[in-house]
């Protein structure tokens, strides 16, 4: 027992500290996980015999459960709004659209019978919320056009119709007839949708209405909510992953109290799901039996991303008048990952019989998708000119701050200031303000009361936003070299009565001025004035 309490701790270990290495060259770090599974299993290094994929579909749908109820939970419905349709028919259409064509080149072309071809299609149909999320936040990819919001919102709604396929085309190859269809399709998504709002709706409800003695205990509440969301609704059949990912939306954009701590615990809990699952799905791969499935595999894989994704895009976006290179980007974005490895485990526990290694042929299919399809992102956005530069890709999730509710501010300290040498329990801030962040020589700290400030600090506070602008406007000014307050000090310039400069914008810099601030041609000043 205790070798094995060793070896995750050690991995855990070496994955937190290499996958900020992994980071760096632009590997997803999801793929160090993977790689670590890989090593440890029987054709590894360490050599554990695993091969229950019974048990591994128990462990990897726990996971996975944690992590789409976090991808919904921190869904900004304000900012994908607008892509919503889309990114639906996206992950409806598009899923059947993909599993469709794959299905069929795999009939005609690896000469699979036709329901076979089309199972490998469905398990393959949806992209993976964890490579999706992870190389957007981690890369701080902001997309123009809404394509984060329309990433995001498909990536973490699309593993159900892709788990609902697999188990509809699983039940046609064990006999059941076409004739339970209709009512399989109802129980799949009626209970999914159902439970999934139900239990999201009262669950806002009494955290809004009750107050808890203890602060973990809301913690608590939504970690049992989260399992009671996919529990409930796959023991009548229904789909528990649209279940739970519909509990988490409600939730996670509803006014609820504690949210930040709550963001904080499944920010963690995810990762820790992130780790075990990958590295879960590596020990139960053999790499040895790769090299048979290599060849077929291969193609799917380039299949799947030059014909199949791209034609599934192509054909819901192009109505919605998209660019052609939002389009490209959208259809290389489509990453194979987890969810698609624990639906082919599904292929080899279910009764019904399959010619093909479905299972590795999904795992190398996944493994080639985050490898090139996930380094390749980052630098595919840039060239095709889709990167909002002065925006924050975290806008478009509901991790941190919530726009109406939660601002951040950052306040840098220079010579003279009152808070140097002075730690955060002497400071008196105002109430309802907290120091979350200290930047430091590059570094970044989570401070507490006994935490010195230094000179040339910039410490990160968060506050309540003003949201009563009734009688406030904010107008912007721009500097060009024949304007009055260029080279003036702002205790020099004549502003407009009840007006103030809360913001000077310089190049890529903002920055809140005082009285002794130069003003410099290029400026853009922020005026705030009473209407």
């Amino acid at each position: 027992m205790e070798k094995y309490l060793l070896i995750v701790s050690l991995i855990c270990i070496i994955s937190v500290v290499c996958s900020k290495l992994f980071a760096r060259f632009g590997i997803p770090a999801l793929l160090l996980f993977l790689a670590l599974g890989m090593l440890m299993g029987s054709d590894g290094i360490a050599g554990i015999s695993f091969d229950d994929y019974g048990l591994t579909e128990h462990i990897c749908s726990a996971a996975l459960l944690f992590i789409m109820f976090y991808g919904g939970f921190g869904t900004n419905w304000d900012a994908a709004k607008p892509v919503a349709v889309k990114s639906i028919l996206l992950s409806t259409f598009g899923v059947i659209l993909t599993a469709l064509i794959t299905g069929v080149f795999c009939y005609f072309v690896l000469r699979t019978t036709l329901l076979e071809g089309l199972l490998i299609g469905a398990v393959l149909g949806s992209t993976d919320a964890a490579s999706v999320f992870s190389i957007l936040r981690g890369k701080k990819l902001n997309l123009t056009g809404g394509l984060a919001s329309l990433l995001e919102i498909e990536s973490g709604s699309n593993d159900p119709i892709a788990y609902m396929l697999t188990i509809i085309i699983l039940g046609l190859m064990q006999g059941n007839g076409a004739a339970s269809l209709p009512l399989l399709l109802f129980k799949q998504i009626f209970f999914g949708l159902a439970f999934g709002a139900a239990i999201g709706c009262a669950t806002a409800f009494l955290m809004k209405k009750f107050s808890f003695h203890s602060n973990g205990m809301h913690l608590i509440l939504v970690f049992a909510v989260a399992i009671s969301a996919y529990s409930m609704p796959v023991l009548l059949g229904g789909n528990g992953f649209l279940s739970v990912y519909i509990a988490g939306i409600i939730l996670g954009n509803s006014a609820i109290s504690d949210k930040i701590e709550l963001v904080h615990f499944f920010d963690g809990l995810t990762g820790i799901m992130q780790i075990l699952l990958f590295f879960t799905l590596g020990l139960l791969s053999f790499p040895s039996q790769m090299l048979l499935i290599l060849p077929s595999a291969a193609l799917i894989a380039l299949f799947l991303t030059l014909v199949a994704r791209p034609l599934a895009v192509f054909a819901i976006l192009t109505p919605f008048k998209v660019p052609f290179r939002q389009q490209l980007l959208v259809s290389w974005a489509g990453l194979r990952g987890a969810a698609s490895i624990v639906f082919a485990i599904a292929t080899v526990v279910s009764p019904a019989y399959t010619k093909n290694d479905i299972f590795h042929i999904a795992f190398f299919v996944c493994l080639l998708s985050v490898a090139i399809q996930g380094s390749l992102l980052p630098l595919l956005s840039r060239r095709l000119g889709l990167i909002e530069k002065d925006c924050n890709v975290f806008r478009t999730f509901n991790d941190y701050q919530d726009a109406k509710e939660l601002n951040l501010i950052e306040v840098r300290l220079s010579e003279g200031h009152p808070w140097v040498g002075q730690t955060l329990s002497d400071i008196s801030m105002p109430k309802d303000m907290l120091a979350v962040m200290v930047k430091r020589e590059g570094e970044t700290l989570i401070p507490n009361g006994s935490t010195r400030i230094r000179l040339s600090d910039s410490i990160i506070i968060s506050c309540s936003s003003y949201t009563d602008n009734s009688n406030v406007n904010l107008s912007e000014v721009f500097l060009d070299k024949d304007h009055p307050w260029v080279n003036q000090p702002v205790n020099h310039i004549s502003l407009p009565d009840n007006s103030l400069i809360v913001m000077v914008r310089r190049g890529q810099e903002n920055f809140i001025p005082d009285g002794n601030s130069m003003l410099k041609k290029g400026d853009t000043l922020i005026l705030c004035s009473d209407v």
